[in-house]
């Protein structure tokens, strides 16, 4: 896993940070709370304690989506905490959605070649113990009846996806709006004092 670290200084406006996670230690309770939830995943990796960014592992087996851990800072403010769970929410959505339909798609794709193997009258394997194939032509029969056959179900993950991000981006929009408050509040308090 790789920790996410902002390569230039472009990338830096509290809006960014604010997507990272932000700078701090992380909170004590953080190790309960990653073994609960490495437990419903594949991956059972788990960033050093000290790390204060957002991992990203290996794709997932099931979805091919990259998991991410997310830092909980020390000093998490409710509306980073609901933009940290508003992100979790989605990337496991994302996860269960994915890992359902490529499990889907796998089935049909295998039942498919078996089907129309047997229509041709060849067998599933070769005499060199390889399997036999279809060629691209056939496959795309196979593709353009599989996304007909799912157009409403992507539509519909479309909307949500969309609906999702948007929401996040608006908690993250808020979140850097209360970042450059505290600090501004900071440097009022530095001043008059």
């Amino acid at each position: 896993m790789a920790a996410l670290r902002p390569g230039s200084r472009a990338l830096r406006p509290p809006l960014c940070r604010s997507f990272s996670g932000g700078v701090g230690r992380l909170a004590r309770e953080r190790g309960t709370e990653r073994r609960d939830a490495a437990s419903s995943r594949v991956s059972r990796f788990c960033p050093p304690r000290q790390s204060c960014h957002d991992w990203i592992g290996p794709p997932d087996k099931y979805s091919n989506l990259r998991p991410v851990h997310f830092h909980i800072p020390e000093n998490e403010s409710p509306l980073e905490q609901r933009l940290r769970e508003l992100r979790q929410e989605t990337q496991e959505w994302n996860q269960q959605f994915w890992a359902n339909q490529n499990l889907s798609f796998n089935k049909e794709k295998e039942e498919f070649i078996c089907s129309r193997l047997q229509a041709k009258g060849s067998v599933l394997r070769t005499e060199s113990g390889q399997r036999a194939a279809l060629d691209a032509e056939e496959m795309a029969d196979f593709y353009k009846e599989f996304l007909s056959k799912n157009f409403q179900k992507h539509m519909c993950y479309n909307r949500d996806w969309y609906k999702r991000n948007f929401a996040i981006t608006f908690f993250m929009g808020k979140v850097a709006l209360e970042r450059m408050w505290n600090k501004l509040r900071q440097k009022q308090k530095k001043t008059s004092g």
